[in-house]
């Protein structure tokens, strides 16, 4: 085939082109692939024919090929013809072969080269990750805070939402039925009904499909099936509006909730401090952080001489003398109450003048807005300013210094402190506190001794200026006149009723009144109706002035006149104050900080700097650590101590009113009855009473010794007199469940009707019991009887002591009466009348002079020893009466009833301590526990009365370092901020 001509090649790759690769016209040479033309068509013509053909092989050999060099053939024709058509096949498929492998390196190739392509366009792109810094840090954290998937899952379905949009196809077909409803008539009415079944189709919601509609071609249903019908699709397109109100309803409680959670997802973003999502700080203007640091000098008591010098506009004047409306003016709102000639001022108002893009007001001590543009707000700041005012006044007074707080900001106000002053009155009126004049010259005389105060006198231009009392007040304060502004108010109506007009000209230029002032300014503040707007006013004003002939003659000057031209004045001057004395002021608090720092750190130099309230928050966590203790005293001890108070409680009406009068009788039985009779009237009438007394006083008693104890561990003594407090008010408003007393009683009276007694080991105690009560009872007596009888012969010699001439009545009395006891050994408890006169006789015989009322009184004392003493002796005798008790003492000269009553009154005892032991843990423990709670609340809210609790010097000195390191600080930020708006 080497040997071959160019023609035989040139058929072989036509013959092979169509068949592989689909081509269907003649294919240049030109456009095959280099290496195609080097394989197929090594021997074809070119445009050298004189070079020999090897010279062509040897230069289209390449690597690629690997052909072997073969001999030539000879180009005879016969048998070399034919063995070259025989194998036309198998060079057919070897070619094919060789082609697999030049695609298989072609595809190779063309991926590198784009792979390659593709990294030289990604080194062109810039590294983006260096520009990250451009995008805040909370960008990048929003990710970690939101979930999104939460979010996501939140949002309604696209189906759902595509559900509630109108079909527009089957709206326009609808309107289609709806034409040709109205142009056809009654025939076209089927139409018209399934024109209404498409649009109840496109809810989506098959339960809302209208019914089949016969086609047009059918009959026309009576009039009865038409109406019927017509109701029905009314009814439909009814439920289909209620679904969708109810889809409504749903997406908004969805939207609701998403926004809910919208904030609480903020509300964790802003307060996530360490990873540095903070809360957006407000700029404060220049004059709020003046104001804030007027508001705490306001609060501080200096005890270092460090006094508030700081600037402010004190406005004062006369009552009625308009004060009130040239601050309003300032203000451009009218804020302030108003009363026809009455006291309204009752406390010094402060208000901050800023400006801002909205007129508005706040109190320093609330968060709400009034818009001043707003009738109805107006009137809300107005009632809020009286209702502080007199709730400010203590009772009995008519004015407080007390100084409310108020901040003005709007559009073109000009930046200032102003403090609105009680009216300075001549006469206490009905009604007033009698020190109301003095109490209003304190307060003015407070706020104008500051040497940097900027006293804005306001006169009334009305009324004789030889009745002002303000500027004799305002001379002394400042007689100089180095920070007095004059206001001469009422223009109007003084240039209407004065004859000489000259007056005012004097006034304004100082020449009438003793006082001295920076300026003089004239001004108009309206006609005297309250329901005047500030633009009336001003407008008012200005025409007034511009037709006044104070001004056509000369006798005011232009910048005299008008509020305007006032609050300009009055704001330069105040700024001009505040620059000259405000780094000085700085100055004094920070040589007051160093003062107080020193004294603490030698008087307290192991205790933290605690103030009032956090010493409080102290207190209070060791009140509840004592209260919870409380709640872990164990049952056992409870039901112990209840017993023992209870018995102290009773032990001496069981004894003096139902045993000793039972033991008077002669019989069991008469005894018996009196002790049930007894007993049912005390259980009745004292006995829950008492009960309840006992345990209330002993979880008192506790509540007390729990606090005593935790005092002894590192407990500070400045917290006792507030736990003191909170202990008695809790105790205070705690009352004892009243409905337990009527199932006590029940419980009591079942506990004391029992007399079984079913063992050996109960009787043993009940004597014992008995045992104990009486000794202690006779123990008792004998100590009364010796007080009565004074010291025997071994105390008056052992002691050097002798008896008074009573005692020694009382002595002859008793031996007396002994012997008469000696005689009659079952003698009854009372005297009779002779035995009184025979013993008073004998007593007399022997030369002692006595009374029977003391004779009585001496025989109650023996009797009841002698009493006592028998009846021990009866309880040891009926230590061995147990087996006679069974038998009910038939049969026996030993009667122990007196035993049986002691195990009733000690049953009953165990029976009611732990009774009253299960109210108290489960109830009344926590109960307390509350109380005490509430207590803390309350003393947590009310400033005056932890004042009056937590005291001393520690406390003090605490509260005035923490004011001073306030001030100072605030008062640094506003000299920085002053120098940077210079």
């Amino acid at each position: 085939m080497l040997r071959a001509g160019s023609a035989v090649a040139c058929v072989a790759c036509r013959n092979l082109l169509p068949s592989r690769m689909g081509v269907r016209f003649r294919l240049p040479l030109q456009k095959l692939h280099p290496l195609s033309r080097a394989i197929h068509h090594r021997y074809s013509s070119n445009s050298n024919p004189q070079r020999p053909p090897h010279c062509l092989a040897a230069r289209h050999f390449t690597s690629l090929s690997r052909l072997p060099v073969r001999p030539p053939k000879s180009k005879s024709g016969g048998h070399g013809y034919q063995q070259q058509r025989s194998f036309w096949v198998a060079r057919l498929a070897a070619r094919l072969l060789k082609l697999r492998y030049i695609l298989l390196g072609s595809a190779v190739g063309g991926g590198y080269t784009a792979k390659k392509t593709y990294d030289e366009w990604k080194d062109m792109i810039p590294d983006l990750s260096e520009y990250t810094w451009v995008v805040p840090d909370f960008v990048w954290e929003l990710t970690e805070n939101f979930d999104l998937d939460k979010l996501a899952s939140a949002l309604p379905e696209i189906e759902e939402i595509a559900k509630l949009l109108p079909d527009m196809e089957k709206i326009g077909e609808n309107f289609t039925f709806l034409k040709s409803l109205l142009s056809s008539g009654v025939g076209s009415e089927v139409i018209g009904a399934s024109g209404l079944r498409l649009l109840l189709e496109t809810s989506g919601d098959p339960t809302l499909k209208a019914p089949e509609i016969q086609p047009a071609t059918a009959a026309v249903p009576e009039s009865g099936d038409k109406q019927f019908k017509k109701s029905s699709d009314k009814e439909k397109i009814d439920q289909l509006q209620e679904e969708l109100l109810r889809t409504q309803l749903k997406y908004q409680r969805m939207l609701e909730r998403l926004e809910k959670e919208n904030k609480e997802l903020r509300k964790v973003v802003l307060q996530k401090d360490d990873k540095g999502i903070h809360q957006r700080k407000v700029k404060k203007s220049l004059i709020d952080m003046y104001s804030e640091v007027l508001d705490i000098l306001s609060d501080y008591d200096s005890n270092y001489n460090t006094q508030d010098h700081l600037p402010r506009v004190v406005v004062v004047g006369d009552q009625s003398a308009g004060k009130t409306s040239v601050l309003e003016m300032i203000a451009q709102a009218r804020i302030f109450p108003r009363g026809s000639g009455e006291m309204m001022t009752r406390s010094p108002v402060k208000v901050t003048l800023s400006e801002g893009p909205h007129h508005v007001a706040m109190f320093k001590d609330s968060t709400r807005e009034f818009d001043l543009g707003k009738e109805e707000d107006l009137a809300a700041l107005r009632r809020e300013i009286e209702l502080r005012m007199r709730k400010s006044v203590k009772e009995g007074q008519t004015v407080s210094p007390e100084t409310i707080s108020l901040s003005v900001k709007g559009p073109g106000i000009q930046r200032m402190v102003l403090v609105d002053l009680p009216g300075v009155i001549s006469t206490v009126t009905t009604g007033m506190a009698s020190d109301t004049k003095e109490t209003i010259f304190s307060i003015s005389k407070a706020y104008m001794q500051n040497p940097n105060a900027i006293i804005l006198c306001i006169q009334d231009g009305s009324v004789d200026a030889e009745r002002s009392i303000v500027t004799d007040l305002v001379s002394q304060m400042d007689p100089q006149g180095k920070r007095t502004i004059f206001v001469l108010t009422k223009v109007d109506l003084a240039e209407k009723n004065l004859a000489s007009p000259s007056r005012i000209q004097q006034i304004i230029e100082g020449k009438l009144f003793p006082m001295k002032a920076l300026g003089y300014f004239a001004v108009v503040t309206g006609k005297g109706s309250s329901s005047e707007s500030i633009e009336s006013i001003k407008d008012y004003e200005e025409d007034f002035f511009q037709n006044s002939r104070l001004l056509r003659e000369g006798m005011l000057k232009a910048h005299q006149v008008t509020t305007k031209n006032l609050s300009l004045a009055v704001s330069d001057c105040f700024w001009k104050m505040v620059r000259e004395s405000v780094e000085q002021q700085a100055d004094a608090f920070k040589a007051s900080r160093f003062n107080l720092e020193t004294e603490w750190k030698n008087n307290y130099p192991r205790l933290r700097e605690l103030d009032r309230n956090e010493l409080f928050e102290k207190a209070k966590n060791e009140i509840l650590d004592e209260v919870i203790s409380l709640s872990q005293v164990t049952p056992k001890h409870w039901q112990s101590i209840l017993q023992k108070k209870l018995w102290e409680r009773v032990s001496t009406h069981v004894i003096e009113n139902i045993y000793l009068p039972a033991a008077q009788t002669m019989n069991s039985g008469t005894f018996n009855t009196t002790v049930d009779i007894k007993l049912k009237q005390w259980t009745d009438k004292q006995l829950p009473h008492k009960a309840l007394e006992v345990a209330w006083e002993t979880l008192q008693e506790e509540f007390a010794r729990f606090m005593a104890e935790y005092k002894g561990k590192d407990q500070d003594d400045i917290f006792d007199k507030l736990k003191e407090a909170v202990k008695d008010e809790s105790i205070k408003r705690h009352k004892w469940n009243e409905r337990a007393m009527d199932s006590l009683r029940v419980i009591q009276h079942n506990a004391l009707e029992d007399r079984s007694i079913t063992d050996k080991p109960q009787w043993d105690a009940a004597i014992q019991f008995m045992e104990e009560t009486l000794q202690s009872r006779l123990k008792d007596t004998e100590s009364v009887i010796a007080d009565m009888v004074g010291p025997d012969w071994k105390q008056r010699w052992m002691s050097w002591t002798k008896r008074t001439p009573e005692q020694h009545i009382r002595n002859e009395t008793k031996n007396e009466l002994e012997r008469l006891l000696k005689l009659h050994e079952d003698h009854t408890a009372y005297l009779a009348n002779d035995e009184v006169t025979t013993v008073r006789k004998n007593l007399e015989a022997r030369g002692v002079e006595v009374d029977p009322v003391l004779i009585k009184d001496t025989w109650h004392q023996l009797y009841r020893r002698h009493f006592l003493q028998k009846a021990l002796f009866h309880c040891n005798l009926c230590r061995r009466g147990f087996y006679y008790y069974q038998r009910h003492f038939v049969d026996s000269e030993l009667e122990c009833n007196d035993v049986v009553l002691f195990w009733r009154i000690q049953r009953m005892l165990g029976i009611t301590a732990n009774t009253l032991r299960q109210q108290l843990t489960n109830t009344e423990v926590r109960r307390l526990e509350k109380n005490v709670k509430e207590v803390l609340e309350d003393f947590g809210e009310d400033t005056e009365k932890k004042v009056q609790l937590i005291t001393g010097r520690r406390v003090q000195l605490a509260e005035d370092l923490k004011k001073v390191r306030e001030i100072q600080e605030k008062l640094e930020a506003f000299i920085e901020a002053l120098h940077k708006e210079k």
